[in-house]
């Protein structure tokens, strides 16, 4: 009976020292934040962990930048800045308080997490595009192609802006001409109906004694 216990005692702590089964510390997330196929915001998304989830953390990177974490049968990576824990009946933000936690630093294996965990996932086929890390230089060429596209659609804004002020242009042209027609025919017609008397003429005699009505 004794030798059975130390064997069930000794086959626990071994099965506590494998990967992804050593016992758990619980967590909560401070807000939505993304869960990721490694520790980097360039591994793709496994989902959106809601703010106030709480979360199973199995250990942290050097430096307790970001942590291995579960959360309803998913299983992938968090920032370590968007975790608490609690500590002395109160939560505190895990990178401040890991070594007072207990968590451990764990290392990430690329090939065996990816197999073990996401093998259906649709990036799995491009796993080993991910693994040498041409995820940087897709990015990069990713950013090119945004400049470039912003580029163009900023030319095209242009050219449109300039066709819409040449038609403008146009359009105003022969109204500011007709505008100025009418205002030198104007002049024209005030100049002619105003002569005034003419030479030789002397004024009017109208309205003289009364008699004459003009």
């Amino acid at each position: 009976m004794k030798t059975r216990l130390l064997l069930a005692a000794a086959a626990f702590g071994a099965a506590l020292a494998l990967p992804g089964v050593a016992a758990a510390a619980n967590a909560f997330t401070t807000g939505n934040v993304n869960m990721r196929a490694g520790p980097s915001t360039q591994y793709p998304r496994v989902m959106t962990l809601p703010q106030g989830a709480a979360v199973e953390v199995y250990g942290c990177t050097n430096g307790w930048r970001w942590c291995d974490t579960s959360w309803r049968g998913y299983r992938g990576w968090v920032s370590a800045s968007y975790l608490q824990m609690m500590y002395r009946e109160r939560r505190v933000y895990v990178p401040e308080y890991a070594p007072r936690l207990g968590l451990p630093v764990i290392t990430f294996e690329f090939g065996s997490y990816w197999d073990r965990w996401y093998s259906d996932r649709p990036w799995y086929r491009d796993r080993d595009r991910w693994r040498r890390g041409d995820w940087d230089r897709d990015r990069r060429d990713w950013d090119g192609d945004r400049r470039d596209r912003d580029r163009d659609r900023w030319d095209r804004d242009r050219d449109r802006w300039e066709r819409e002020r040449d038609r403008e242009r146009v359009r105003v042209q022969p109204r500011e001409r007709d505008r100025a027609e009418d205002r030198r025919s104007g002049f024209d017609i005030r100049r002619r109906g105003d002569t005034g008397p003419q030479r030789g003429e002397g004024p009017d005699r109208c309205g003289l004694a009364g008699i004459v009505r003009c």
